[in-house]
């Protein structure tokens, strides 16, 4: 984004400002300054900015894809998305299916304002791998990771084991945080979204003693309010980051965030174990239906790292870097299991604490060399993790209350959590040696080759000296990958990457509750192809990919009257997708995606033979996008855009006994660039659901038609 920095004799400013943003209360307050400035602005407005902005395709991007080192985008052997912090801006993003709504291939159900309980999808299969500047962070379910303090979120599509060790095979979401910028900067931001929500973030940038001297980059927010759904919004942001040039080839940095989040009052999550109907209840918006006033749920998250990045000549690079995150949860939570198609549900509470940490080191060695006529991009690299986890001495999951989704619901919980922790039950950890080698043919070949060994070890935690519930492997994870390029601007490739994944804990929160709730299931290795085409010029960006994974597959398996989650047999997933985007002009761009995909539960044993063929629960056949953006020549610095989703149907669960509706979803915003009082500011509006579609997520009632309004004044 262009702005108008400050200038030095205003350097201290956002420490002062800092203090006053902690402070300030989170919903009267705000409400009342952004009247005040919003009054101020309407006489203030003069000159008008120009800029230049496009919403599609730029495959000429970096991306960081682990073990592969740093790639261009349209030379990267696999289906990589980024998006940056103009384009989050831009659509007042706040989660990650907002950040991602113009990629078919990746998906977010959950609404705003709410907890995110199920996290994302990535080609069907759920993404359970997220980095934090390469450290991991535990945030598949219970929230989102705060994005005002994100430069850029990628999405690598499959690129699980060789790239960044453990995870599942469907991808990885990688956050690139904001780093101090090399020209002063200081901007404020003033939010409002329906119904009564208010945030303020500032930013701030300086290098304190000229261009070779310690530099930060702060970024603070304080939100609150009541969003269109009702949920109480309670959240405080910290994040700062630091570099300091040691020498001319040696740069420390590092990186710090906390984040206070409390959501409180937001409606119920659904379950459909034991519906009967042959059709779902209508949805409705009336969200204080379903909703308990005193219910929460609260996410503390705090992530740190620090490194050194050595530039031993202009071909070697080492960075070293270490490490670690956490989240914390605490849930007085509501979730009612659906009966009917009359809209009766059966109302549980469930309270429980979680402390999930993370801790990382690694050292990455990049080159380049050549031997005779080819040339080779070298990555070396050691890494440790270890993820351990604690939870609360009380899990409290209790049918408290009953109610229907068209009358309201006027219960209030009266249990009391206890949120005193129990000792360490999970430890986890790994050690990880790799390498790869991407070798240049000539002008138009590439060949890639790579492999991770990875040792494992889940840890005894469980407190009983009777049993050896430790559980250890080891596995050679490799990619292999071939690109042609005909041209500079097109590439042709084929990949195959394998990925080693861990079972994970059989939850406490289903209905009927799993007769193995709380066991660790062993790890698995999951495979991916895939054949895909990049092309990349002027105005017009195109990328698609084929692709088959195969992952084991975990299902419900009666014994009787009891239920056990299980690994069992295989899930494949076949597809393709594909993502366009053209400027047809030099004022209008428009853009197109799809995701065509066939999954099915396959090899399962005699006991779950009735579900082979089925398709995996959550998974859609279909995603289709278009989106546009318009700069009108009438209006200079003003912009519209635009998209419209569609998704697919999904089933419930692996039974396919509950079929989820898809439904097509539009958006549209604008963006206006302007000054106010000299200074560079940028007015950004959206509307989210324009046309109130109502629908079902896979849990949860949809998200009504909700408006934001942001104003970013550049100091």
């Amino acid at each position: 984004m262009s702005s108008t920095r400050f200038p030095r004799a205003h350097a201290r400013k956002p420490l002062f400002l800092s203090l006053a943003l902690l402070l300030a209360p989170p919903a009267t307050a705000l409400a009342q300054d952004a009247a005040e400035e919003a009054s101020d602005a309407a006489v203030t407005l003069d000159t008008i900015q120009v800029k230049g902005e496009r919403l599609g395709l730029n495959l000429n991007l970096d991306a960081s894809s682990g073990a592969l080192g740093t790639k261009r985008l349209l030379d990267t052997p696999f289906s990589v998305t980024v998006v940056e912090q103009e384009d989050i801006e831009k659509r007042g993003a706040t989660t990650l299916g907002q950040v991602f709504i113009n990629d078919p291939s990746v998906y977010a159900a959950e609404p705003s304002a709410t907890t995110n309980w199920w996290g994302t999808q990535i080609r069907g299969i759920g993404v359970t791998n997220h980095y934090v500047d390469g450290v991991p962070m535990l945030m598949e379910w219970g929230g989102e990771y705060p994005l005002e303090a994100v430069e850029s979120v990628q999405a690598l599509k499959g690129l699980g084991g060789f790239m960044y060790g453990f995870g599942a095979p469907g991808g990885i979401i990688s956050y690139r945080t904001k780093r101090p910028t090399a020209s002063p900067l200081f901007s404020t931001t003033l939010g409002w979204r329906n119904d009564n929500a208010f945030s303020l973030h500032v930013d701030a940038s300086e290098h304190l003693g000229g261009p070779d001297s310690l530099g930060y980059r702060a970024n603070l927010v304080r939100e609150g309010g009541d969003a269109y759904n009702g949920a109480g919004i309670d959240r405080t942001l910290v994040a700062l980051a630091v570099d300091l040039p040691i020498s001319d080839r040696v740069v420390w940095h590092a990186e710090v965030l906390h984040e206070d989040n409390k959501l409180k009052h937001e409606p119920i999550y659904f379950y459909w174990d034991t519906y009967e109907g042959e059709r779902l209840p209508t949805p409705t918006y009336d969200y204080e239906n379903v909703r308990v006033r005193n219910s929460y749920y609260k996410a503390v998250t705090s992530n740190v790292t620090t490194g050194l990045e050595w530039r031993i000549n202009g071909n070697w690079n080492i960075d070293v870097t270490v490490g670690a995150g956490r989240r914390e949860h605490y849930s007085n939570k509501m979730f009612g299991n659906l009966l009917n198609e009359a809209g009766d549900y059966e109302g549980s509470v469930y309270n429980f604490a979680g402390d999930l940490r993370n801790s990382v080191a690694q050292v990455l060695v990049t080159g380049q060399v050549g031997t005779g006529s080819l040339r080779h991009d070298l990555v070396f690299g050691v890494s440790a993790l270890r993820t351990w986890e604690r939870w609360g001495n009380d899990w409290y999951w209790s049918n408290d209350f009953n109610g229907n989704l068209y009358q309201r619901l006027d219960f209030l919980s009266t249990h009391v959590p206890d949120f005193s922790w129990a000792p360490f039950s999970y430890d986890e950890r790994q050690q990880a040696v790799f390498a790869s080698d991407t070798i240049h043919i000539g002008e138009q070949w590439q060949a890639i080759l790579g492999v991770r060994y990875v040792d494992y070890e889940q840890r005894d935690r469980d407190g009983d000296p009777d049993v050896d519930s430790r559980y250890a492997t080891s596995a050679l994870t490799p990619t292999v990958a071939l690109i042609y390029k005909p041209i500079d601007e097109v590439s042709i490739y084929g990949s195959y990457v394998e990925s080693l994944e861990s079972g994970g804990r059989v939850g406490f929160d289903s209905e009927p509750p799993y007769a193995n709730a709380g066991e660790v299931l062993d790890a698995t290795t999951s495979k991916q192809y895939e054949l895909g085409a990049k092309y990349q010029t002027g105005r017009f960006g195109f990328t698609a990919a084929a692709f088959r994974v195969e992952r084991a597959a975990q299902i419900d398996q009666w014994r009787g009257e009891e239920r056990w989650l299980v690994q069992d047999g295989l899930t494949l997933y076949r597809g393709f997708e594909a993502i366009a985007s053209v400027g047809i002009t030099d004022r209008l761009d428009i853009g197109l995606g799809g995701l065509w995909m066939d999954a099915s539960l396959e090899d399962l044993s005699p006991e779950s033979a009735g579900l082979v063929g089925n398709r995996p629960a959550g998974s859609s056949r279909r995603q289709y996008v278009a989106n546009v953006e318009y700069r009108p020549v009438a209006l200079q610095g003003f912009s519209l855009h635009g998209n419209v989703r569609y998704s697919g149907d999904q089933y419930y669960e692996d039974a396919n006994r509950v079929l989820i509706p898809g439904r097509t979803v539009a958006d549209a915003g604008f963006r206006y660039n302007t000054t106010i009082g000299g200074r560079s500011a940028t007015l950004t509006g959206n509307i989210n659901n324009l046309f109130n579609r109502k629908y079902w997520n896979l849990d949860t009632l949809g998200e009504a038609r909700n408006a934001s309004l942001d104003l970013r004044i550049d100091w």
